[in-house]
C-alpha cells in the first residue's frame, strides 16, 4: 500500500468537508442568518413597548445570546446533530430509528434481507438503561403509543412544512419593506409586487439541486455575515462598548426583575434569533455533520452575536428607533450597498426551510411502501414536485395496499418443488433465455406466477424472482444494493433476486 494514501485520503475528505461547509452557508443558515433584521423590532413591541432604558435593551441582548448558545450551538450542534439516521436528518429519521430497532411503527416493514445490509449492522451492542427499557416497553406493548407516537412526529413535520410556507414569504417582504426607509413615499402595493417577483424568481432557481443552489447562494450569505459583523463591531466602539458586559445570564436575570410579566411576553420576540434552526438538523441528509459543525461555530455564530451587540450598542443610545433599528443602525455611507446585500440575503434565507421541507416530504413519500425513506436523490430540489404530490402520496393510505398484497402472497406463496411436480403432470415445456418474474417477497414463488404456469405450462430455462426492496435506512452500500442467491436445487435454475431501491 502507498504509504502517501491515507494523508492523501484525510486531506480530501477535509477539502471535501470544507466544500460542503461553504455550500451549508447557502443553503442550511440562510434563515438563522438573517433573523437580526426583525429580532429586536419584533421584541419590543406590544407589552415592552414602553421598556426603554439601558438593563432592559441590555437584558434583551443578553437573553439573545444565550439562546443562541444553548438552542443551536449546544443543543443542535452538539447532541442533535449526533442523533442521525445513517447521515439523514429530521424527524422521520429519528422514527425511521426508532422504528427499526423496536416495535415502534404502525407502518410495516419491509421483507427483504435486511439483517445482510452491513449499513443497519451496528459494531458494538448499545447499552439499554431502565428506562429506556421502560419506554421501549410501553411502546411495543400498547397500540396507543405507536399512534402517539406517529401523531406526534406528523405534527413536528407539520410544524416545519409550514415554516417553509411561511418564512419566504415573511423574510422577503420584510427585506423589500426596508426601501421605505429611505423611500418613505413609495405605496405599499409596489413592495408587494416586488417581494412577489423575487419569490417567483427563487422558486424558479430550486430545479438546478442543492449543489448549484448552494454554490451559488454561498457568496452573498458570507457577504451578508461579513457585513452585519462589520457593522456590529462599528457600532459597538461607536456608540457603547460597554454591551459586551450584557452577555453575563445577570442582566437576564435583571431583565425579568424590571419588566415582569411583560418581559416574559416579549420572548415571542426572542425566540425569533433561532428561526430556521430546526433547518440544521432536516438539512443533515445533504450535508455532514462535520461541515455544519464547522460553518456555524467558526462563521455563523460569532457573526450573529457581533451582530446583536452592535444593534443593541446603537439601540442604547438611540432608544427613539426601536422599531427600526436594524436599518437606521447602519452607517450612512454604506446604507445602500447594505441594504441590496440585505435582500438578497433574506432570499437565499428562505433556502433553508425550502431544502429542509424537500427532506420531509421525501421521507414521508417514502412511508408508502413500509419504510421510512430510502436514498432518494437529493440534489434535485424540485419545489413544484413536493408542492403538488403531498396529499397524493398519504402514506399510510398507500402503505395498506402494500401490505395487502404483501399478504396475500405470504398466505398463498408456492413452492418451486411443487410447482416443479406439476409442471411435470402438466407436460411443462423450459424454453430458452432468462425470465424476470416480479415478487414482493424476497426468495418465494408469487401465486400469480403459479396461475400463470397453470394455465400455459411453459417458462424460461432460468427464472429470476426480483424483488424491489424499499430499506428503512436512507443510504445504501453499493455492495448491498443487488442480492442474488440460488432457490430450490441447482438443476431448477431458479434464482432470487433482491433490489435496494434507491
Amino acid at each position: 500500500m502507498d504509504p502517501e494514501s491515507p494523508p492523501h485520503a484525510r486531506r480530501l475528505r477535509f477539502y471535501k468537508t470544507l466544500c460542503l461547509a461553504y455550500q451549508s452557508l447557502g443553503v442550511v443558515y440562510g434563515d438563522l442568518s438573517i433573523s437580526p433584521i426583525y429580532v429586536y423590532k419584533s421584541t419590543f413591541s406590544g407589552s415592552l413597548r414602553p421598556y426603554k432604558e439601558d438593563h432592559e435593551i441590555l437584558g434583551v441582548l443578553s437573553l439573545v445570546f444565550w439562546t443562541l448558545t444553548l438552542i443551536p450551538l449546544c443543543k443542535y450542534i452538539m447532541f442533535v446533530l449526533a442523533a442521525d439516521d445513517n447521515g439523514e436528518g429530521g424527524t422521520f429519521a429519528l422514527y425511521s430509528l426508532l422504528c427499526r430497532h423496536l416495535k415502534a411503527g404502525l407502518l410495516s416493514t419491509s421483507h427483504g434481507a435486511n439483517h445482510r445490509l452491513s449499513s443497519c449492522n451496528t459494531e458494538t451492542p448499545t447499552k439499554e438503561t431502565r428506562t429506556s427499557l421502560v419506554i421501549k416497553e410501553l411502546i411495543e406493548k400498547h397500540q396507543s403509543s405507536r399512534v402517539v407516537l406517529l401523531l406526534v412526529v406528523l405534527l413536528g413535520t407539520s410544524m416545519v412544512i409550514g415554516d417553509g410556507i411561511l418564512t419566504p414569504t415573511m423574510s422577503v417582504l420584510s427585506a423589500v419593506n426596508g426601501i421605505r426607509t429611505k423611500a418613505t413615499n413609495l405605496p405599499e402595493n409596489y413592495i408587494v409586487l416586488i417581494a412577489c417577483i423575487i419569490l417567483v424568481g427563487l422558486f424558479a432557481l430550486q430545479h438546478f439541486g442543492t449543489h448549484r443552489v448552494g454554490c451559488l447562494f454561498a457568496p452573498i450569505m458570507i457577504s451578508w455575515l461579513l457585513c452585519i459583523s462589520g457593522v456590529g463591531i462599528y457600532n459597538i466602539i461607536h456608540w457603547n462598548p460597554r454591551v459586551i458586559y450584557a452577555l453575563s445570564p445577570h442582566y437576564t436575570f435583571n431583565f425579568f426583575k424590571q419588566a415582569g410579566k411583560d418581559g416574559w411576553y416579549s420572548l415571542g420576540g426572542v425566540v425569533l434569533c433561532i428561526t430556521g434552526a430546526e433547518a440544521m438538523f432536516a438539512d443533515l441528509g445533504h450535508f455532514s455533520q462535520s461541515s455544519l459543525r464547522i460553518a456555524f461555530m467558526l462563521v455563523v455564530y460569532p457573526c450573529l452575536v457581533l451582530a446583536y451587540m452592535g444593534e443593541a450598542a446603537y439601540l442604547s443610545q438611540n432608544k427613539i428607533d426601536l422599531q427600526s433599528s436594524f436599518f437606521n443602525a447602519i452607517p450612512e455611507r454604506i446604507f445602500w450597498p447594505v441594504f441590496g446585500i440585505t435582500t438578497l440575503a433574506t432570499i437565499v434565507g428562505s433556502q433553508a426551510i425550502i431544502s429542509a421541507t424537500f427532506s420531509l416530504i421525501s421521507q414521508c413519500r417514502a412511508l408508502r411502501s413500509g419504510c421510512d425513506h430510502s436514498d432518494v436523490c437529493y440534489n434535485l430540489l424540485d419545489v413544484s414536485h413536493y408542492k403538488y404530490r403531498l396529499e397524493s402520496k398519504c402514506p399510510v393510505g398507500s402503505n395498506y395496499g402494500t401490505s395487502r398484497k404483501q399478504a396475500f402472497e405470504l398466505e398463498n406463496k408456492v413452492s418451486l418443488e411443487r410447482l416443479h411436480i406439476l409442471g411435470q403432470s402438466l407436460g411443462m415445456v423450459r424454453v430458452r433465455g432468462i425470465a424476470l418474474i416480479y415478487t414482493s417477497l424476497a426468495a418465494t414463488v408469487p401465486p400469480t406466477f403459479a396461475h400463470f404456469v397453470t394455465n400455459f405450462p411453459a417458462f424460461h430455462q432460468i427464472l429470476f424472482f426480483v424483488t424491489l426492496d424499499n430499506l428503512m435506512v436512507p443510504k445504501v452500500p453499493v455492495s448491498d444494493r443487488i442480492l442474488v442467491g440460488r432457490i430450490g436445487p441447482p438443476e431448477f435454475r431458479a434464482f432470487s433476486c433482491i433490489v435496494r431501491c434507491l
